[in-house]
């Protein structure tokens, strides 16, 4: 089982920006329901790709800077980030298959 970390706009450059392995970064919040849906997911990822990739949570309720900086307009969005730049960007609550495409050409 893979740890899930929780990050915020404190920890975000040394756990994301500083990682030497791709980081996949779930932008949420507790009141959003699509959110709430891609979790699973997110942690199925987190199980299945956890040696090559690093999972974080981005609550921008409690790290608003962090959002702002990526340009983050609606959640859920998930970025992933490779050698501290984004490569890769899904919005929406999507489908397992779409969060599998997204990481495999980097893991």
């Amino acid at each position: 089982m893979a740890e899930i970390t929780d990050v915020t706009d404190a920890t975000f450059d040394g756990e994301v920006l500083k990682s030497d392995v791709p980081v996949l970064v779930d932008f949420w919040a507790e009141w959003c329901a699509p959110c709430r849906a891609i979790a699973p997911i997110v942690k199925e990822i987190a199980d299945d790709h956890g040696e090559k990739l690093k999972v974080v949570k981005v609550n921008i309720d409690e790290s608003p800077q962090t959002p702002g900086t990526y340009g983050i307009r609606s959640i859920p969005t998930v970025l992933v980030f490779k050698d501290g730049q984004v490569v890769s960007q899904l919005a929406g609550a999507r489908p397992k298959g779409d969060f599998e495409e997204m990481v495999s050409g980097l893991i």
